[in-house]
């Protein structure tokens, strides 16, 4: 990073490829978007029902070169002006992440700049901060993707409490494992969010399991099997599926569970800001009810746009640059972690 001039002014190339979305972004200093270019690989999985993690790897060595030329022509300098480069390695699908890695070295290496490895959640986090410009720690964010489900007090830029995670299944997984069963098309997320809206979500009285006060570990195992012998139970009794009432109760007993439970934590750490994060932030359902509790209790409550919800580059390169700021910088050794974790710090 060059000493010459000031942190605002820093440029952070991002690049994400943990999953089926190929991202590049440039930011300005640490909240402003230049650009966040993304290639989404949905339409090629969709005939499939979900990804395919070696499809997946070969897109994004087809694409993240001219994704990554893209991000910095949209962004209005040159590839030499970057200070920095900030790169997802975890978690995600391990080839997919390689295709990412493999190309942040060889930028890093090849413009002499400083190489920042990402952790993909503590990115979904920090996606709040390019959201809301004013947002500073300590706040309690509720992360809810595809592959996690968690609470975490951040307490500052780098500095991380875990205050609970799914023991099993996450939001998201549970989302898509039922979508699939119920003949909905891929990403069966936004699928159960929108016949959610049709149906009645006290029709089907659905588990929810770890309700006491002060537990903040989730599971959905327990309520994905409860949806799955429901729908097998009516198909053998020749009823015929009322869909939307299934994805209003399956959408009401996950919703309920991760609102009451994250309220829970931001009393007992004493916050008063919550923030969602993870691409079941776009869900309707839970922002709306979260929203609601929030006026009821008098805590602020932000999310990001639905653009910054989904896998992009631009919270990895916001979070690349506080890593930076702090010195936490990586050498050309990094590797892609598939199985990296939200750990404390």
């Amino acid at each position: 990073m060059r000493r010459d001039i000031v942190e605002e002014e820093i440029l952070t190339l991002g690049i994400e490829s943990s999953c089926d979305e190929t991202s590049a972004a440039v930011l300005r200093g640490g909240r402003t978007i230049l650009s966040n270019v993304i290639s989404t690989q949905i339409p090629i999985h969709q005939k499939f029902g979900g990804v395919v993690p070696e499809i997946a790897s070969r897109k994004h060595i087809v694409n993240i070169m001219p994704v990554i030329d893209e991000a910095v022509r949209q962004a209005g300098v040159k590839l030499e002006d970057i200070d920095q480069v900030a790169v997802t390695y975890g978690p995600g699908l391990v080839g997919a992440l390689l295709v990412g890695v493999s190309a942040a070295k060889a930028l890093a290496f090849a413009l002499d700049k400083p190489l920042i490895g990402v952790n993909h959640l503590e990115g979904h986090i920090f996606a709040n901060f390019l959201a809301e410009p004013e947002l500073e720690p300590p706040f309690m964010a509720l992360v809810v993707s595809g592959g996690h489900t968690a609470l975490v007090d951040v307490q500052g830029y780098d500095r991380f409490h875990m205050m609970g995670q799914t023991r099993d299944d996450a939001a998201g997984e549970a989302f898509d494992k039922i979508a699939r069963v119920m003949g909905l098309p891929y990403p069966g997320g936004p699928r159960i969010d929108a016949l959610a809206k049709e149906g009645n979500p006290l029709a089907i009285d659905f588990p929810r399991a770890l309700e006491e006060k002060g537990n903040y570990e989730f599971s959905f195992s327990g309520l994905k099997s409860a949806v799955l012998n429901y729908i097998n139970s009516e198909k053998m009794k020749g009823h015929e599926l009322q869909k939307a009432d299934i994805a209003a109760s399956f959408q009401h007993s996950v919703v309920e569970v991760l609102v009451e439970k994250a309220f829970d934590a931001v009393r007992t750490a004493g916050r008063d800001t919550l923030v969602l994060a993870g691409g079941v932030a776009a869900n309707s359902g839970l922002e709306a009810r979260l929203r609601e509790r929030a006026a009821e209790t008098g805590v602020r409550f932000f999310y990001p746009n639905r653009i910054l919800c989904t896998d992009n580059a631009a919270m990895i390169a916001c979070r690349g640059y506080y890593q930076a700021k702090h010195g936490d910088v990586s050498d050309l050794y990094l590797n892609a972690v598939p199985g990296l974790g939200l750990e404390e710090k």
